[in-house]
């Protein structure tokens, strides 16, 4: 079978590259077009398992972000101040993550704390204990679905080492095109 030469796959009179936006397919990688398809389908995905995880757990009519913000304010047990926690999650609009943090406040989950001009928040018990709960079915519907191997889980290592390095070539990408 032929290959083509962007491309190590076998090339075939039908095959064409699966993405969302035929347009914008590049001569020079089609391949990036196929993996921004795949993360615009496996992001809608992993926001609606968040949601739905989250829910099974008790706490239901939240959006994935608050959901990451629990659990990001959870993360290492030591409070977060608003900017730290926007910056981490790479979450240009502290708007967005302030509504959260008011919303899980509202909801008893998160307290913040005063020091001084400084406000941080931390998880309360009650949010620790859906993060807890959140885990363990984590752990029954996802990590026991995937029979983690070693060799998946190293793929799987592999696999979130490139979408770093990939987050930080499209955010050099978009302060290039700001720049426009």
């Amino acid at each position: 079978m032929a290959r083509t030469k962007a491309s190590s796959k076998p090339a075939t009179a039908t095959s064409q590259p699966i993405v969302s936006s035929a347009h914008l397919v590049s001569p020079h990688s089609a391949e990036m077009s196929e993996f921004e398809f795949g993360l615009i389908v496996s992001g809608n995905a992993f926001h609606r398992w968040v949601v739905h995880c989250m829910s099974a757990a008790g706490l239901k009519d939240l959006t994935a972000l608050d959901v990451l913000v629990l659990h990001h304010v959870t993360h290492r047990a030591r409070d977060k101040r608003l900017a730290d926690i926007a910056f981490i999650m790479n979450v240009e609009d502290t708007h967005l993550i302030n509504y959260a943090l008011k919303k899980l406040q509202g909801l008893g989950v998160v307290l913040s704390s005063k020091n001084g001009k400084e406000v941080t928040y931390g998880p309360t018990e009650a949010g620790k204990a859906y993060v807890l709960r959140y885990r363990e079915i984590r752990d029954s519907c996802l990590i026991n679905a995937l029979k983690a191997d070693d060799a998946l889980n190293h793929d799987i290592g592999e696999l979130a080492r490139l979408l770093r390095v990939l987050s930080g070539i499209y955010d050099q990408a978009a302060r290039s095109a700001a720049s426009l």
